[in-house]
């Protein structure tokens, strides 16, 4: 029996956030044959369990990057932000005009002010800068307000009061390399958070115990399986710590290649269904020769 850890943005799911019949075929087959797929992402629980149930996916999950893990719906291991230090981060995110979101455990959040702050953010930066467009800045505004993914709120102060609410994650949109360089340093200095990023466009803010490899190791333990028959898939930065973890790492065709260098194996990318590829050569193929 492994583990297999697989990422979804960049690598389950295609540019069109779709899951290809290859790749559910595959994930199907592997846990036919006694094989434990979970999904390690950077979503939230109800995004990554809407997506898994239009592909009928019965998965266990590390949501937040592994900040909070679930199996079967129940909550199996969390790591939250110290709610002090994650009011103190709001405010300075406030201050100098951040557009974030705030992944909690009673769903994700944003500032009234959201849209406005990712038009003027992307007007600052300009256009050019990672290619990213209109479209995605709907998708990234309107589109996930009208479809009720995320919810706003006026006061941060008001919202962090509730005892309650927790905080897995910030979710922070920097589209300016300067700028961005800027944050880090500013976030480095605080206490108890760990920084990583899932894309050249963005800085994710959690618990410094919460990340993908923990979500990983959390999973293994479980499920009684050694470390060195877990397998982890992914594309980007946000995925190097269940690498670093896992007995096998793999990366995508599309990751970065600093993440390609670190791994043990590199597969097709998200367009050509490089999770059946690496699920059929490396488990699929290995477990039928048991």
């Amino acid at each position: 029996m492994k583990l297999i850890a697989i990422d979804m943005d960049g690598t389950l799911l295609s540019h069109k956030l779709q899951i290809s019949e290859r790749n559910m075929n595959a994930i199907q087959q592997a846990q036919q044959e006694g094989n434990i797929v979970m999904i390690c992402s950077g979503r939230a629980k109800d995004d990554l369990s809407g997506l898994l149930q239009r592909y009928n996916l019965s998965l266990p999950l590390g949501t937040s990057n592994g900040a909070v893990v679930y199996v079967n719906d129940t909550l199996l291991q969390a790591s939250y932000i110290n709610k002090a230090i994650a009011l103190q981060t709001a405010l300075h995110l406030e201050a100098e005009g951040f557009p974030y979101k705030v992944y909690t455990n009673q769903g994700i959040y944003v500032p009234t002010n959201w849209n406005e702050n990712v038009m003027r953010t992307w007007q600052a930066a300009g256009s050019q800068f990672y290619n990213f467009t209109i479209e995605d800045l709907q998708k990234v505004t309107e589109q996930q307000l009208q479809a009720n993914v995320i919810r706003s709120f006026d006061n941060i102060s008001t919202l962090f009061s509730s005892d309650e609410l927790q905080v897995e994650k910030f979710f922070i949109l920097t589209l300016d390399d300067q700028v961005r360089t800027q944050l880090l340093e500013h976030l480095q200095t605080v206490e108890e958070i760990g920084i990583t990023a899932s894309a050249p466009t963005n800085l994710e803010v959690m618990n410094q115990n919460a990340h993908k490899g923990n979500g990983l190791r959390a999973m293994a333990k479980h499920f009684g399986i050694p470390m060195e028959h877990t397998v982890a898939i992914g594309d980007n930065f946000n995925d190097v710590p269940m690498m670093q973890a896992a007995g096998l790492s793999i990366a995508m065709g599309n990751a970065e290649q600093e993440v390609k260098d670190l791994c043990d194996a590199v597969t097709l990318s998200n367009e050509e269904h490089g999770v059946a590829h690496a699920l059929e050569t490396y488990i699929l193929q290995k477990t039928k020769q048991l």
